[in-house]
């Protein structure tokens, strides 16, 4: 027995109706072809579903009884149907997404609070992770997508990534908020807040006053740049900070601001990258997503290159 989805409306909406005639305009086919539908069916069934006297149709028990199956197949494929639209419209869906600090905060949430609006269906899973432990989770294809610090290319992992200009964050009224760069003669002997020794931007930054042959007088030490920008809006310190963090400042940023950003010289640079799984196929909702997250990164390197001149 090979039962349609069209048999089966057809039959709903003869019951519905009463009618062979009404139920063909509700279909949008002809009554004979409506006829022939019915007695198909009915002969693909092996009995009767209406008992047809003076032209009228009187359903049988059987009918009843088989109008509730169909009305359990159609409201299925029905919700199916929408939920599908739903997906394919990104009104639905899920996505899980792993970051780093520096973009946990302010960067990516606001990101995915525009990509979320009007989405009342789609659920999302963020967490803030470090950067290696976020490559390990794309590797294994525990998440869907991963925002986080460069890491080593494999083959296990699919990777975008941007080479992002880092920058001298300093209070406003510090006398060199008007310059147009910063140099480490500039910043000779001051102290400032840095990351761990073994990261990139703190080996650059101290490299570059040591070339200069100035004191590089390093105050602070932190895990993330974020705590950074209260150091050195109460005075504590400068910072030569990656960009992510300096965009989350002019973000979140104060009239007037607290902080000035300036050009940092010699250029010292943080590289971050979106990562997917290597073996997996990326969602319709995750591709939507990366291309929003690559359009924002795009537009903070715009602004913050504004906010230097």
């Amino acid at each position: 027995m090979h039962l349609s989805l069209r048999q089966l409306a057809t039959f709903r909406q003869v019951m519905r109706s009463g009618s062979i005639s009404q139920a063909a305009r509700s279909v949008g086919r002809t009554q004979p072809a409506v006829s022939t539908m019915i007695r198909t069916l009915e002969d693909q069934l092996g009995f009767a579903l209406f008992v047809r006297r003076e032209g009228k149709l009187t359903p049988t028990p059987e009918a009843h009884y088989f109008l509730e199956e169909c009305e359990d197949i159609l409201g299925r494929v029905e919700r199916t149907e929408r939920t599908l639209e739903r997906i394919s419209t990104l009104q639905a869906g899920k996505l899980k997404i792993a970051c780093h600090p520096a973009a946990s905060s302010v960067f990516l949430p606001r990101l995915l609070t525009r990509f979320l609006r009007d989405k009342n269906d789609f659920q999302v899973s963020l967490i803030m992770r470090s950067s290696d432990v976020i490559e390990d989770l794309i590797a294994s294809q525990q998440f869907d997508i991963g925002f986080s610090e460069t890491p080593a290319p494999r083959a296990a992992i699919r990777q975008t990534d941007y080479e992002l200009e880092c920058v001298c964050v300093l209070q406003a009224d510090d006398p060199l908020a008007g310059a147009e760069a910063v140099t480490p003669a500039d910043l000779d002997g001051r102290p400032m807040a840095v990351l761990f020794d073994e990261h990139r931007t703190a080996v650059q930054t101290e490299a570059a006053f040591r070339a200069a042959g100035c004191r590089f007088n390093k105050r602070l030490e932190l895990r993330t740049f974020l705590p950074g920008l209260q150091f050195v809006a109460a005075g504590v310190c400068v910072m030569v900070c990656d960009m992510i963090t300096a965009y989350s400042h002019l973000l979140l940023s104060p009239a007037p601001p607290r902080l000035s950003i300036r050009r940092f010289v010699p250029r010292i640079s943080n590289s971050v990258s979106i990562l997917t799984p290597g073996y997996a196929t990326q969602s319709m909702a995750g591709r939507a997503f990366i291309a929003d997250l690559q359009s924002a990164v795009d537009q903070m390197q715009a602004e913050v290159s504004d906010a230097l001149k």
